[in-house]
């Protein structure tokens, strides 16, 4: 079964730096633009590499450099300065918590940094750092990994909240991560029963004969060229006081896409067991959240399926009833994805929860539209648009919003249906998609989808090293607990 990391942090105070420097093995160091190097461990000697490099010290700049003691520590230092984002510091916080891995101690470290900044670099140093920790691997040459104890130089005030954004990221990138014959939609769901008897969450399965008698044809349509385990997880987390709000999370859970008899390319369908990502960042939230012990209850409902290709597969110009009573006229069975997530987001509309979020590898368009280092955001509130932009700033997970214009619509019309799947000209995919699951969603709940364009990106993203990102747990925790949402 799948086991998170358990690393260990320390926190010291910035003076004590000095007194362990020849203790570690690697330090991160995050300073100001203009810093005094000189009043850093082995300052007059650093200070000279850097005058002999010619080194400017200019705001994003980061410097690796040998330290003069019989340890060799490696010194890694970044320059902050005042119009350095957030984004842009978790950047400079992976690269300077490369750490090497025979490295047992690592210093996370800020001198010069003060209030928010200071809380900011730390939580920076001390998120790439725990993201470092490793993924499941299949080598059989691999040595197992050496797990370094951290020792954090600055101030301890956001450690809950960067330990658990850690730790629900990581569970969304190792999910991910694990090959499709590993991540059958069986196997999935035992390890999401293992996670609920851990943190206490009720667990419920639509199995795909409840399913068939609830009437959730979409769904269904995709499941039925293979039968093996499909079918929607309800997990419910409750917080230790009567809640009087409630969030709904809703992943999409393709934990294999071949495009069924529209099939993919090689090209294309490599890779394409990641295609669960949305439901493993979608439980990642959940468990962060649950960390957190926040004091709305949560329901989280993951649509786990494979698309599969076989006689039985759904084909286009077939017509499937969705669990609300809309037909759908089917165009392309690659278009899976809002399938599937139609009925989820009618059972999570049926709680009637004050807000729905909603997370899924949907749409290429959305990748041609923002590239991969940030993700596409929909709301069919336009007042969340601002939340969602300083959400994705301040989180270093960026999020742009796109529209939801009703004229779009017109695209998805049919003649033998109440709605058309999508488009065969995938023009604005990414939108008309959003209006797709906008259907399902009623009217009356604040609803946000998140297409994660930014799900993998070659080389890391932010704070995380790996292609695989676990994009979007970090944002919605700020976008939860810091933005005034009405919800």
């Amino acid at each position: 079964m799948l086991t998170l990391p358990k690393p260990r942090l320390r926190y010291r105070a910035p003076k004590d730096l000095a007194a362990r420097a020849d203790h570690l093995d690697h330090i991160a160091l995050l300073v100001p633009v203009g810093a005094n190097l000189a009043a850093l461990p082995w300052g007059t000697t650093l200070a000279a590499r850097f005058r002999a490099r010619k080194l400017a010290a200019t705001s994003g700049e980061t410097v690796i450099l040998e330290a003069p003691n019989a340890r060799g520590t490696t010194v890694a230092v970044g320059f902050v300065g005042d119009d350095t984002e957030p984004f842009r510091l978790h950047e400079m916080a992976r690269q300077l918590a490369a750490f090497k891995d025979h490295c047992r101690t690592v210093g996370l470290a800020t001198a010069g940094l003060n209030g928010a900044r200071a809380e900011q670099a730390v939580d920076a140093l001390s998120g790439a750092a725990l993201a470092r920790a490793p993924l499941p691997s299949m080598r059989t040459t691999r040595k197992p990994p050496v797990q370094p104890s951290f020792e954090v130089f600055g101030p301890s005030a956001g450690a809950a909240r960067t330990h658990a954004a850690a730790q629900g990221n990581h569970l969304a990138r190792a999910l991910t991560a694990l090959p499709g014959n590993h991540l059958t939609p069986a196997s999935y769901r035992g390890h999401i029963q293992k996670l609920a008897r851990e943190n206490g969450w009720r667990y419920r399965f639509y199995d795909e004969k409840k399913l068939a008698g609830l009437g959730a044809g979409a769904f269904l349509a995709v499941t039925q060229a293979d039968q093996r385990g499909a079918g929607i997880v309800h997990l419910r987390y409750a917080p230790p006081r009567r809640p009087t709000r409630t969030l709904a999370l809703v992943g999409k859970g393709i934990c294999f896409d071949t495009g069924g008899v529209n099939i993919k390319t090689a090209r294309h369908m490599y890779n394409m067991h990641e295609d669960m990502e949305g439901s493993a960042v979608a439980l990642g939230t959940l468990l962060a959240l649950t960390a957190l012990k926040v004091p709305f209850a949560i329901d989280c409902y993951l649509a786990i399926a494979e698309n599969a290709v076989g006689p039985r597969a759904y084909r286009p110009n077939d017509v499937v009833r969705a669990l609300n009573g809309t037909t759908i006229e089917i165009v392309h069975t690659d278009a899976e994805g809002r399938m599937v997530l139609a009925d989820t987001l009618t059972l999570a509309s049926r709680s009637r929860p004050d807000l729905i979020i909603d997370y899924a590898t949907l749409t290429g368009a959305c990748v041609y539209a923002l590239g991969t280092r940030m993700s596409g955001g929909f709301s069919n509130r336009r007042e969340y648009v601002s939340a969602m932009l300083t959400a994705a700033t301040a989180s270093g997970e960026r999020v742009w919003p796109f529209p939801l214009p009703d004229d779009y619509e017109a695209e998805l019309k049919s003649d033998v249906a109440d709605i058309r799947q999508c488009t065969l000209e995938g023009e604005a995919d990414h939108i008309l998609a959003a209006l797709f699951l906008k259907r399902f969603v009623a009217p009356e709940t604040p609803w946000l989808h998140l297409d994660l364009a930014a799900g993998r990106h070659r080389g890391g993203l932010g704070l995380v090293p790996t292609d695989v990102s676990g994009f979007g747990v970090r944002f919605t925790l700020s976008l939860l607990l810091d933005q005034a949402l009405a919800w």
